[in-house]
């Protein structure tokens, strides 16, 4: 397919048009992308396995056809009570409810700002960003595990006029903000407050301002509803909290937040009746494209997860369809699914064949019905599929998922491309779930550098890559060529087929003594094969030979159930450290003296992860026990 790459103005441009010109614009902006969703019906590839796209401009007219086309579906599922069943809220209710809001928010003179969300996942933070991206302005979602200063910088970065908090412990952090005196910020929008604090200094309830913008729009007033949308123009600035500690604001456009969500659908389809299980915070590019803009697309709903601790008995009421997570959420509810096949199947040796691979492919067993009916209980017994992403999960749990009918695949994104770039295709087939996944209609791929492995960084070009990291051009340029190829950084090659494989992050690459790379992503994926060991990080050591830290070094955290299966409950710490030095040694048995791990560290309490439950590798306290 040909690539189609944004153009557009650099930021959200302070333009004016007679009607006709915009009419213009947005009749050429819809013939663009319907000429894009013709061109993929005539795609002769088989994996596009879903190409009956209908056509929207923006985030704004992505809302409007579903309030329009699927009025009385559910677009939120959300409990607000512990006890209280999921409350259900239409596609018409939220269309009029971000209509109410975003006339709200213009009548503060926010038309054009920067304006934040943050919070726990919800529908308030969901017509929030719908009522911003509509026809107010810029916004800009934010990690709700960072600290208060930590938001006070970004806020500053972020050049933000307001914020729509959704709890009282963010709105506190953002009276102090703004307090301050050092920012732009003139709004804290409280969505836990029944009225206005002050209205004076700019404190004010959310839902009192929803409420007043619904009487403005049965007034007559129409401003947002005819605000008009550049679907090129800045729509949200998403601030990476990664693995390496650099906070980049990622600019991307109405048209490539639109584009990925209807092109992820080319492969893998949610429809109206499907439920899709909200774990992952929406203020990760991850959630809120793959799950929260692809239901607003597709008719499709969003139950909300209260949190990590409330998965299990939400995920039961809830009953979803759909469930998009990371790997260490998936992996969780593996362990303990095949622990509980100890009771069900008589022979384990069965179980142990299943998760074995031959030396051509995965050995596959077939469950009996009632034993397969039972594991989809565990979530709700209507599970159909599950997409892991944010990280490489083992193919073998994937596989095992697949083999009691619920469809398990993985795909592969990054920030700067909005996220979703390679996805595998819904259909067992054609699934390669040892591989990132194949790449989305008109994105194009490049390997750069490539080594006597044809493994070399991996680049990508097409409508989803941003428009460029906010006021940095410097830090674009590392990564944004003349061409439009963004630099991701990754590792890896792309088959013949086009499927994307990760061998490692560039800059995690260990270089050992001769001279030679060492991936870590690799050596903890032998880790984790490891049953007594649930989650790990390596790394490189000193390269002093005299050093006794000098050599390839791995911290693990123990899956403490299987432990104790093997050791019995009362084990000592030598006891473990043999056990697991044992399993490495089988692991460098296998592998050149250059790639053996040298160190295991045993760690016992959680290591310091993102929101997306990736360990952060620039922080020193993960190294240690």
């Amino acid at each position: 397919m040909e690539n189609t790459q944004l153009k557009g103005a650099p930021y959200t441009a302070d333009r004016s048009y007679t009607d006709n010109e915009y009419k213009n614009i947005k009749k050429r902006e819809r013939q663009v992308i319907a000429e894009m969703l013709d061109e993929l019906k005539d795609s002769k590839d088989k994996r596009y396995l879903f190409k009956n796209k209908h056509v929207v401009t923006d985030i704004k007219d992505m809302l409007a056809y579903s309030a329009e086309h699927h009025p009385d579906e559910p677009l939120f599922k959300q409990k607000y009570g512990p006890k209280d069943p999921y409350k259900e809220i239409t596609f018409k209710r939220v269309y009029e409810d971000v209509n109410a809001l975003g006339t709200s928010l213009l009548g503060l003179g926010l038309k054009g700002k920067h304006i934040g969300v943050i919070g726990r996942n919800s529908s308030e933070w969901g017509e929030s960003y719908l009522a911003v991206t509509g026809g107010v302005g810029v916004v800009v979602p934010l990690d709700r595990e960072l600290n208060e200063d930590e938001l006070h910088q970004l806020t500053i970065k972020g050049e933000l006029a307001a914020v729509m908090t959704m709890n009282d412990k963010y709105y506190k952090m953002f009276k102090n903000i703004k307090a301050a005196g050092d920012t732009q910020l003139r709004y804290v929008i409280n969505a836990d407050m029944e009225q206005d604090e002050s209205v004076e200094e700019g404190l004010l309830s959310w839902k009192l301002l929803r409420e007043n913008g619904r009487k403005k729009v049965w007034s007559g007033d129409r401003s947002y509803i005819d605000a008009r949308v550049i679907n090129t123009d800045l729509a949200a600035i998403l601030f990476t909290s990664g693995t390496t500690g650099v906070s980049k604001g990622v600019m991307l456009s109405n048209r490539n937040l639109v584009l990925d969500a209807i092109l992820c659908q080319s492969m893998f389809e949610a429809k109206p009746g499907d439920t899709c299980f909200s774990v992952l915070p929406m203020h990760h590019a991850y959630e809120c494209t793959a799950t929260f803009l692809t239901c607003v697309y597709s008719g499709a709903s969003i139950a909300f997860s209260r949190g990590l601790k409330y998965i299990r008995k939400d995920i039961l009421e809830a009953k979803p369809t759909i469930m998009l997570a990371v790997p260490i959420i998936i992996e969780n509810f593996y362990n303990k699914i095949f622990r509980s096949l100890h009771d069900k199947v008589s022979d384990k040796l069965l179980l142990k064949l299943l998760l074995e691979k031959t030396e051509e492919k995965h050995i596959r067993i077939r469950f009996p019905k009632k034993i397969r009916n039972s594991i989809k209980e565990v979530f709700g017994g209507e599970l159909r599929a599950i997409i892991s992403g944010g990280a490489a999960i083992d193919p073998k749990i994937l596989d095992f998922f697949c083999d009691l009918d619920i469809n398990a695949l993985q795909g592969y994104g990054l920030s700067e491309c909005s996220p979703i770039v390679a996805l595998n295709p819904d259909k067992k087939k054609y699934m390669k779930n040892s591989s990132a996944g194949h790449l989305l209609p008109f994105v194009e791929c490049k390997i750069l550098g490539k080594d006597e492995n044809g493994i070399g960084e991996i680049c990508f070009r097409g409508p989803v890559v941003m428009m460029g990291y906010y006021k940095d051009p410097e830090r674009t340029a590392e990564v944004l060529d003349a061409d439009g190829w963004f630099h991701t950084g990754d590792l890896g090659y792309l088959d013949s087929d086009n499927y994307v494989f990760i061998t490692g992050r560039k800059k995690n690459v260990i270089i050992a003594a001769n001279g030679k790379n060492v991936f870590p992503e690799e050596l903890e994926g032998y880790l984790l094969d490891c049953k007594y060991i649930s989650e790990c990080m390596v790394w490189g050591g000193d390269t002093d030979p005299s050093s006794p830290w000098n050599g390839i070094c791995a911290t693990v955290r123990l899956d403490e159930e299987a432990v104790k299966e093997k050791l019995g409950d009362n084990y000592t710490e030598e006891e473990a450290y043999a056990l697991i030095e044992g399993e490495v040694d089988k692991i460098n048995s296998d592998h050149p003296r250059f790639k053996k791990i040298a160190h295991i560290i045993i760690r016992k309490r959680e290591f310091d992860k993102t929101t997306a439950l990736k360990i952060r590798r620039f922080v020193e306290d993960n190294k240690r026990a």
